[in-house]
């Protein structure tokens, strides 16, 4: 045989297995490029929402006035100055309790009216203020607080805790102590669970009375759809600083806890009844949202006063007209109504 002879069975063997090769290579290549044409969506997750926190600025307000006796401006005259609404303010509030309520959990309001769980234990850095009452670092008297104790659960008194402050209950409250988490301020800490009134996870906040202790004014809204509503805007009178027993009406974000139609009073460092204020509503220690007092032996609603809207001189409560405390009396309910007081 010769030698091209013996080649040839050998060229053809190459010759048929690159043909082979060139068409297998062929087909993988047609097959990846239909598998590439399909979205593979089974093993790809999507992203989570991360929803942002809202602030003053997302917080949108209109005009919608219900009552409107001794109606305000948005910015009016008062002696030789003007005076206005802090609308700003009040968003940055608003927004507060909106993005407390997004959250979701279970609520839970500061509670010691009168003492009446028990007066908090003395806290190690205390000082005693003007009134000669018992106060921590940020100015919160021990009467009528709850002890606040370090989260850590070490059982180190550190603060005191407003009556009417909201509060989030990340844990279970059978226990003695409960772990709570600051919306009216800031911080997580562990109270006694007597000092808790627990009002559960379906709360809408909706409706909010705002108090400017600066301004001397009160106004109301209400959340319809994604904004918030004027409902009113007129003049109040807040608490002064007069120790022994006047005293300033706090600053910030309290709940609604109880309503009453007369608020008796008593005559300064005595247990005489003085008089009644109308259509009242506490939201922390004894300050009320009220109409104006009625000393006796006068026993008739007094509608209105000169002092409203003038400077501070209630005792803690904010006093504004009578018919527009039986306004917020009849609107505000507990467990859906704050009360947000300015500075």
């Amino acid at each position: 045989m010769t030698r091209t002879g013996k080649l040839l069975p050998f060229i053809l063997f190459i010759a048929t297995t690159l043909f082979f090769i060139s068409c297998n290579s062929s087909q993988s290549s047609d097959d990846d490029q239909s598998l590439n044409s399909i979205p593979d969506t089974t093993f790809v997750d999507s992203p989570e929402e991360i929803k942002e926190e809202l602030t003053g600025t997302d917080i949108r307000l209109e005009k919608d006035i219900r009552y409107d006796k001794y109606l305000l401006n948005d910015e009016y005259a008062y002696k030789d100055t003007t005076r206005h609404f802090q609308w700003d303010k009040i968003r940055e509030h608003i927004a507060v309790i909106e993005n407390a309520m997004a959250e979701g959990g279970k609520w839970g309001v500061l509670s010691n009216y009168k003492n009446m769980n028990k007066e908090a234990p003395t806290v190690a850095d205390f000082v005693r203020n003007e009134y000669k009452r018992v106060s921590d670092q940020f100015g919160v008297e021990r009467y009528q607080s709850a002890p606040l104790y370090s989260a850590d659960g070490d059982t180190t008194l550190v603060r005191y805790g407003r009556d009417g402050w909201l509060v989030k209950l990340p844990d279970s409250d059978t226990t003695e102590m409960v772990r709570i988490n600051g919306i009216s301020f800031e911080g997580e800490y562990l109270v006694p669970k007597r000092y808790i009134k627990s009002w559960g996870d379906s709360i809408l906040f909706d409706k909010v009375v705002a108090v400017d202790v600066t301004n001397q004014n009160i106004s109301t809204l209400e959340k319809t759809g994604d904004t918030w509503q004027i409902l009113s805007m007129t003049h109040a009178t807040t608490g002064v600083h007069n120790p022994p027993y006047a005293q300033e009406t706090p600053t910030g974000i309290f709940a609604v806890q109880e309503k009453k139609a007369k608020m008796l009073y008593t005559k300064d460092g005595s247990s005489e009844l003085a008089g009644f204020a109308p259509y009242a509503s506490r939201f922390t220690n004894g300050a009320y949202v009220h109409g104006v007092p009625t000393q006796y032996p006068n026993q008739s609603i007094i509608e209105y006063s000169n002092s409203l809207g003038t400077i501070p001189r209630s005792h803690m409560c904010v006093r504004n007209a009578s018919s527009h405390s039986k306004f917020v009396f009849d609107w505000a309910t507990v467990k859906q109504s704050v009360v947000i007081v300015i500075d």
